[in-house]
């Protein structure tokens, strides 16, 4: 996506921060952390001041870690290198390549208090008793909520194609499981 900026893009930055940018998910997923953006950054700063990273430096590979979540209290990415960072990590979690990676993610939290999870099929099909949990549509839901966020036009012109392929793949689930119509 760098590439197809018109705007320079500061390759290094953007490398560095790719790299860091989720060192912390094992530490969170553990519980060990709460954040594993807050935590990455710091980290991050931490290693590069040791390898003689310059503050101007470290202060833009840390923006980018710092602003590429979702998060309801993650700051806006402030730069072009933030901004790529952030499309290329909502990316991850469209296309085929986004249900493989939404539907684990999901599958993980299944039944921990508060979070919701998926179910793979209708209910009302079986015949069995109607679940009061969120369908497989969360992984649509997921997906939208990332690529509605998309920043640059790069970012924007490959969550669409994505986006499309996961409606086609959603309307080929439904029919496989004899659901007529979007959930």
């Amino acid at each position: 996506m760098a590439n197809e900026c018109t705007d320079p893009v500061d390759t290094a930055v953007l490398s560095a921060a790719a790299w860091f940018h989720d060192i912390g998910r094992p530490l969170e997923r553990s519980g060990e952390i709460d954040d594993h953006d807050e935590w990455a950054t710091a980290e991050a700063a931490a290693l590069l001041e040791t390898e003689g990273g310059t503050a101007d430096r470290i202060e833009a590979i840390t923006h980018c870690i710092r602003t590429h979540s979702v998060r309801a209290g993650s700051p806006d990415p402030g730069t072009l290198e933030a901004e790529l960072l952030f499309d290329a990590d909502k990316l991850d979690a469209a296309g085929a390549h986004g249900i493989v990676r939404l539907a684990c993610i999901v599958g993980e939290r299944s039944g921990q208090t508060g979070d919701r999870y998926a179910v793979l099929d209708d209910a009302s099909v079986s015949g069995s008793e109607r679940s009061d949990r969120p369908d497989i549509a969360i992984l649509r839901e997921w997906a939208w909520e990332r690529l509605d966020r998309l920043y640059t036009p790069p970012g924007r012109r490959l969550g669409e194609s994505r986006w499309d392929f996961m409606n086609e793949f959603f309307a080929r689930f439904d029919s496989e499981i004899g659901v007529d119509g979007e959930r």
